[in-house]
Parts: C-alpha cells; structure tokens; sequence
C-alpha cells in the first residue's frame, strides 16, 4: 500500500489506517491483527513505524500486545465527537458485519449556478464520492461537498481512513452536525452502483458539518439501502 509522504508521519497514518480497519471489523474483536512482519510488508515501512503504530493504538484501548500471542483488538468503538450515539457504523462491526469503504472520485468541481452546493461553498468546491460495502456488497453510497481549503489535502487514502479524522489531522475540528433523514429515489448512477431497481425508495441522509467557529466545511448526501440493514441508532444513557 501506497502511503502518502506529505508532512503526517509514517506511523500515525499507518494507526488511522488499522484503527479504521478495527471499527470496520476487518479486524473483529478478540482477533489478532496481522503480524508486524506482515504489516511492514504491507505498507513498506520499517519495524519501528510498524511499531509505533500499535503502540499509540495500544495506548488509546484498542489493541493489547502479549508475547509470543500477537497482538489482540480489544476494543472496536470509537469515542466520537458527533454526539453520544455509536456511529452507525460501529453498530454494524457489533452485529459482526464488515464494512470496507471504496473511494470513488475526489476532484475540485465546478458547481452549477442555483444548487446547494453553489449557494454553500459558491463556484468551486471538493467533491468526493464514496461507496460502503456491507459483508462486500454495496450499501451505501455518500456525496461529499467541502470547502476548497481541503483541496490540497492528500485524498488516496480514504479508502482506509475516516473523512472526519483525516479532517482533524490537518486542524480542523467539527463541533456541530446537522441530519436530516427522508425516503427518496436515487439517481440513476447511483441506484447503478448500489445495484437497485429503478425507482427504489431508498433512505436519504443530508448532513451539514460546521467546525467550531460555524463555518460549514462539509455537506453530503447519502443513500442507505435498507432492504439490506435497517438504519439503526443506540443511545446510550
């Protein structure tokens, strides 16, 4: 795997990467991760980069290191800062389903004069496009409209990594969300990619992220199809 050689260090986007994978359930709980021999293969990096990677994921909860056993998960749930709620997501790894995430498209697009995306970000923005796969079939596909102050951001690796966390490592903090949830029909190329019938009614999710002076950096769209898994929200107490 390819990694990016900007300014992030080696290590740190390497742990992003395996933390994502466990809150996906690529690496359900209670397994072992790959090996270090493995990883360093796998990302070409040296046995100290490896290393600190799982130290700091070790330090946050998520694995536990034993000699001679490999290195165990042992916590799949994130601390996330869009509210109380477990993410959808982490729901789903609960149940023991995967969740593998497929970049579609990441480019600076021209908006046309009189939609959303004009009239919030005006005639530039960053467009990102991505599917989720549920146990490898395509679940839910997500629009992604920000600010241009992302565009020199290094996208590739959002394949194995989380939008709002890759927000956070170049300084940007989202504080405010803002759902909205309606039954509606997809576009055709999107029914094409989740592989539905023409006309499906399918759920539709609107969100708004705003960063802690109120500036809107993100708004998305995403069609869920539910026939596959309910959307499912657990509050905790």
């Amino acid at each position: 795997m390819n990694l990016s050689r900007n300014k992030r260090p080696l290590y740190l986007q390497i742990m992003n990467i395996l933390k994502d994978r466990i809150l996906h359930g690529v690496y359900p709980l209670g397994s072992n991760i790959p090996s270090e021999p493995q990883l360093e293969q796998e990302f070409d990096v040296s046995k100290i980069t490896i290393r600190n990677a799982i130290k700091e994921l070790a330090q946050e909860g998520y694995l536990e290191k034993s000699s001679g056993k490999g290195t165990k998960v042992i916590r799949n749930a994130s601390t996330s800062k869009l509210s109380k709620w477990k993410r959808f997501t982490e729901v789903l790894v609960e149940e023991g389903h995967q969740i593998h995430k497929q970049l579609l498209r990441a480019e600076v697009v021209t908006n046309e004069v009189g939609t959303e995306p004009y009239q919030l970000f005006g005639e530039r923005c960053l467009f990102i496009e991505r599917l989720y796969h549920l146990n490898d079939t395509p679940y839910i596909h997500y629009s992604h409209y920000l600010s241009m102050q992302m565009s020199n951001f290094e996208l590739s690796d959002l394949n194995d990594q989380s939008l709002y966390e890759l927000l956070e490592e170049h300084g940007i903090t989202l504080e405010k969300y803002r759902d909205e949830f309606a039954a509606a029909t997809a576009p055709s190329h999107v029914e094409e990619i989740l592989h539905v019938k023409e006309g499906t009614p399918l759920l539709k999710r609107i969100r708004y992220s705003y960063d802690e002076r109120g500036n809107l950096i993100e708004f998305s769209k995403g069609y869920y199809s539910t026939v596959m898994h309910n959307y499912v929200v657990n509050y905790d107490s």
